[in-house]
């Protein structure tokens, strides 16, 4: 029987059209740090886990990457394949990362994922990371995450009723983190037995949205895909409402992101594949 994490995960090709407007796009740093960590040169191959439209892998072609991507969605991979078109060094493979065999001229440079890692079988994904990584190949892991600085807009929480009204509200332990409070899966990827020289860099950043733009992105989240119509009806009406009401009708949202970037081992230290620690509920 699927689980959530097999469930949730093909919610985001019914919201193909909409994905690449409505998400964030990474800072320029990651991709600079990134290359840096990871030793790469213009020309490298890379490997995404999980493309999407294409948001991750738009900045790594333009610095002249050669890239293959696996997307899981038919339609996301149909849209990525559209917006990638004038890259001829990029290709979109529609399947599952788990099934995606050796590439035939060697291993890839770097095998990575945006905002996709947690949605790859815990059981098998580092594994099958590190069989398709050259020697001294390495692994980049990141994700989005709302953020919540001291500062921060008290939207959130005053929204949060609304979601509890709906059978929507988060669990009693849900924790909010600043930007430097974002969790990091080093010791995770360490654990694996497959990877060594584990860095970290963090990065946050503020979006202001209006009404209909934080609409359109809350409707590329999966919880919120899930939601019933009449559910989703009652929330966005409301965030209309109290949007309203300001002067500026926005609201402030803080984004995270935690880069991780790993060597591959020379060979399988027996290390255990670890459990899923993330939560897919905002990605």
């Amino acid at each position: 029987m699927p689980n959530d994490r097999e469930q949730l995960r093909v919610t985001f090709d019914s919201i193909a059209g909409n994905y690449h407007q409505a998400r964030p796009e990474y800072p320029s740093a990651l991709y600079d740090e990134l290359i840096e960590l990871a030793g790469l040169r213009a020309g490298d191959r890379l490997l995404e886990i999980g493309c999407a439209t294409g948001k991750a892998t738009i900045p790594l072609a333009d610095r002249g990457f050669s890239i293959t991507c696996v997307e899981l969605g038919t339609e996301l991979a149909a849209a990525a394949r559209r917006n990638l078109a004038r890259y001829p060094g990029v290709e979109v493979l529609q399947g599952a990362f788990e099934d995606c065999a050796p590439a035939a001229e060697g291993g890839y440079s770097l095998v990575f994922a945006a905002t996709a890692w947690h949605w790859i079988d815990p059981a098998v994904r580092y594994q099958k990371a590190w069989e398709l990584l050259r020697p001294g190949g390495h692994l980049a892991l990141w994700a989005t995450d709302h953020v919540f600085p001291v500062d921060g807009d008290s939207f959130f929480h005053e929204i949060q009723p609304v979601y509890e009204e709906i059978c929507e509200g988060r669990p009693d332990d849900w924790f909010t983190p600043r930007p430097d409070q974002m969790r990091d899966f080093a010791a995770e990827i360490s654990g694996s037995g497959l990877f060594t020289d584990v860095q970290v860099r963090r990065f946050d950043w503020e979006i202001r949205y209006t009404a209909d733009r934080y609409i359109a992105l809350l409707d590329t989240f999966s919880n919120h895909i899930a939601m019933g119509q009449a559910k989703r009806d009652r929330l966005y009406g409301e965030i209309r409402r109290r949007l309203a009401e300001r002067p500026d009708g926005q609201l402030r949202r803080h984004w995270g992101a935690v880069l991780h970037v790993a060597r591959r081992s020379a060979g399988v230290q027996g290390g255990r594949p670890p459990l899923a620690s993330t939560d897919p509920a905002n990605n």
